[in-house]
Formats: structure tokens, sequence, C-alpha cells
């Protein structure tokens, strides 16, 4: 007899997700393996920012999640419904239109049920003001689909997990990590070979699901797969992702897919830690770069800050930050957007000046070029009205490199600057999976009694990533991967 009916390994919210779908779904005995010790627990998810990006008609729909919402002032007129065409539309417009269509159809089909599946467990909810909301005139504005995250952001969401798989007889071992998968004559996965503080054992199960994320935390694989300078990419997670589901599954066979090349990145605090730090979490963020300019240390702008909304671009704009000299860049704004920047920009002292001359001599960028650069644009912007909660069209006129929206000329005193690098977040190759979030094989058949989701699920992010539609894929996944191998 085998010592568990499902053996999960990892403990963020797609495996958590999967063990307790596990346990509805009839099995009597659930584990979850989690690599790191208690203290630091959780994956990625507990340095997330917690948004949850899903599909619904009306907002009554959201209303039912976040039902205090009703009473802040401006909320429902601010809501735009996004249906799942939407959400389709984006994630293909994001994706290049490489994301698997299959996976997508699976992902914005559930997105808005698994949503309501968290918190009919009692993970509590709260609108993502200071993520994305902007308040214009009497009504709040937000990027459509990114309106709702976990209350206390990753830390609720992590902490509610295990609160809930705990509720539901999940055993949860921490400190031990899965080191290879276990197969039988006939090459079914029946257990994992497992490393703790007692030596190496063998635990034995009916089904194995695979949640431990990508290989962000690798630098190895993070300069094999990525390339340069990714192996010295901050880490804005955990720094136990070091790609050991994906090596376990390689190892047996199981058929790599989607975007290798690709990751999450985001424009982070230049001085950030090397890995996550749980103090911090997600708070070394700096998406606020819509309303500002950023300038390499040549001096020159190097993206269309006002390409859209933050989060369809913050996901690229760290692997392009990464690449500019010395990966360093700054986001420089002026009083009159100062009170737009996100709540996380206070966990750092900008550099500050009277003038944009002054800021610029205190930054370390080549000053003629910077000046010049800055000069051009405000003589090229201002052509239209500012609008921070939408699209506003507000452009600079006769730039090589265009400003498309929020356009506004730096002339308002005092200035300010931030130093940014790119930081990674999760890697977009995976494994292949079925329906039923079966592994595939290089067959190109499921690998009978092996399961994955979370980051491991591959083919649905290339090149880019509409914000908040990570933790969803990991729940959606995960339940689905919970149930089947329960089955």
């Amino acid at each position: 007899m085998a010592d568990y009916d499902v053996i999960v390994i990892g403990a963020g919210n797609a495996a958590l997700a999967a063990s307790v779908s596990a346990r509805e779904a009839g099995a009597g005995r659930v584990v979850v393996l989690e690599k790191a010790t208690r203290q630091m627990r959780g994956g990625n998810t507990y340095f997330s920012g917690g948004l949850l990006r899903f599909a619904f008609s009306d907002v009554e729909e959201l209303l039912e999640i976040v039902p205090e919402a009703r009473d802040v002032p401006g909320f429902v007129d601010g809501v735009e419904p996004y249906p799942k065409e939407a959400f389709l539309a984006d994630l293909m417009r994001m994706t290049d239109g490489r994301a698997d269509p299959e996976l997508a159809d699976i992902l914005i089909s559930n997105s808005l049920d698994v949503v309501r599946w968290l918190a009919n467990h009692g993970i509590k909810m709260e609108i993502a003001m200071s993520l994305g909301g902007v308040k214009v005139g009497n009504v709040i504005k937000w990027p459509k689909g990114a309106i709702v995250r976990a209350e206390h952001e990753g830390i609720g969401l992590s902490t509610g997990w295990f609160r809930i798989a705990e509720e539901h007889g999940v055993e949860i071992r921490y400190e031990a990590g899965a080191i290879g998968l276990l197969r039988n004559g006939d090459g079914r996965i029946n257990g994992v070979a497992v490393k703790t503080a007692e030596g190496l054992s063998e635990i034995t199960g009916g089904a194995v699901v695979l949640g431990c994320g990508g290989f962000e935390g690798n630098a190895a694989w993070r300069a094999q797969y990525l390339g340069k300078p990714w192996d010295h990419a901050k880490v804005r997670g955990t720094m136990h992702n070091q790609g050991d589901g994906l090596r376990m599954a390689l190892e047996i066979g199981a058929l790599p897919y989607g975007q290798w090349s690709g990751c999450h990145a985001t424009p982070i605090n230049a001085e950030a830690p090397s890995y996550g730090e749980r103090k911090l979490t997600d708070k070394t963020n700096r998406l606020s770069y819509p309303y500002g300019v950023m300038i390499n240390k040549l001096g020159l702008r190097f993206v269309d800050e006002g390409e859209d909304q933050q989060f369809y671009t913050y996901a690229k704009f760290g692997g392009i930050i990464l690449h500019q000299p010395d990966s360093i860049a700054y986001q420089i704004f002026d009083s009159k957007v100062t009170h737009l920047l996100e709540p996380r920009y206070s966990t750092t002292d900008p550099v500050k000046a009277d003038s944009l001359e002054d800021l610029v001599a205190k930054l370390d960028v080549a000053q003629g070029t910077a000046n010049e650069t800055l000069a051009a644009y405000n003589a090229a912007a201002g052509n239209g009205e500012f609008d921070p909660g939408e699209l506003d069209g507000l452009c600079t006129k006769g730039l090589a490199l265009a400003k498309s929206n929020w356009a506004q000329p730096l002339d308002t005193p005092p200035y300010v600057a931030y130093g940014v690098t790119g930081g990674i977040t999760f890697s977009f190759g995976g494994v292949k999976v079925t329906e039923r979030a079966e592994i595939v094989g290089t067959d190109w058949k499921p690998i009978a009694g092996l399961y994955a989701c979370g980051e491991m699920v591959g083919g649905l992010f290339h090149y880019n990533y509409p914000g908040g539609t990570g933790l969803v894929s990991g729940a959606v996944f995960g339940r689905i991967a919970g149930t089947s191998a329960a089955g």
C-alpha cells in the first residue's frame, strides 16, 4: 500500500490549491513537501502582490467577491466589464499570439470560478487600490481585469492557503526537498525520493503533483536558457525555485514546452537584495513609470514608457532594463504626478532637485546626453489632455522614440528620480500538460501518475504577461491537478 494517495511538491498558491482540491476530490492521504523551512515557506506566492486577473461580465460578479467595495465612493462607476473575450485578447496581445489556445481557454473559462473558490474557502479579498486604482474626479478608474487582490497581498494569500490545507487534513512536511521521481515497472510515477535533515528516503504515492515553481532562482539555468545578463538578475521571490521540479520531470522524459528563453521580469528598486526579502515582499516594485520618463546610464530613453498601462508592460520592461548598461535605469517624475506614484515607491528615498539639470547632475548618467534627452522630450510632449486612468493619447511629436500616452512635460519642480533594475519573477518555460494537468512525455502521451501546475505549466506565457494572471493560472491548474491526481 502506498504511503499517500497524492504527493504534492511545493507549497505556493498552485501546490496548495492542488492539495486542497485533491482532498475535496476524495484523496484520503495527501502530503505537501516543502523544501524551505516553516519560517521561509510559501514559494513565490508569499512575495507576490496578490493581484488576481479574472473574467467577469458585470460589477455585481465582482461585488460577490469584494462586497465591501459597494460602499467605496466611485468604485462601482469606475468598473468596466472584463468578458472572457477581452481577457483572451489581452493574453494573445501580450504573447504575440503564442499562448497555447487550449490552456488559455482553460485558464480564462475557470478564472472567475476559481477566485470564488478561494473566497469561499476563506481567503479574504480586497480591491487593489494601491496597485492599479486611480481616482479621477469622483470615479476610481481601473486597468481592466486587474481590480481584486488577496487581502494582505501575497502574505495573506499564502497564510490563508496553509490554514485551509491544514483544515482539510493535508500533511505538510518542511525541509523536505524532492530530488527524484519513482516509477513502477509499468512506467507509472508512484513516489518521490526526498532529502531531509535525516538523510535520503523514499515516499510512495498514487500520484505526484509538481507545483514547485520555475528556474528563476537558478543562476546557471538563467544563463543557459535566458542568456546574458540574466545570471546577474536579482530574484524578486524565493531563493528555493531552482528548477527542481522541471529537472525531475525532464529526467523521466517530460516534454519541454513554452518559451524557455522568456520570463516575467519587472522594474524594481536598484538597491533591492539578490533574493526576495520577506519583510519587503513585493515592495521593491517600481511600476509608475508611465507617468514619467526612464533614461539609462547613457542618458537615453530606451522604451515607450506610455505604450500601455503598467500591468501590460511591466513584465517585459524589467528585462529591457536589465539589458541597459550596468542593468540600471532612472525613473524621473515631476511634482505634477508624484501623488500618483504607487505606495511601494515610499520604501526608498528618491534623488531630488529643483531643476532637471540639478537632478541629472546627481545621477550616474552621461550628463550632456541626459540633459539633451530630457530637453527634447519636454519640447515634444504635451499634445493632448492628461488622464491617468485611461490610455489618454497624450503623446510626444517628432521623437524617434515616442511616448504614446501620459506624455506631460517635466516642468514642475521639485523633480525626483528612482534608480531601478530588472528583477526576475518567474520563468516561462515549463512542461506540456493536458486539460487534466497531466504531464505529457516526449512521446506526446501523458505520463501516468504525474501532474503539474503553477509556474511549471509551459505554453501560456511568451514575451510578456498580463498582470495578475500568474496567481489565477496557478489556482486554476492547481485545482485541476489535485482533482485529477485524486481520481
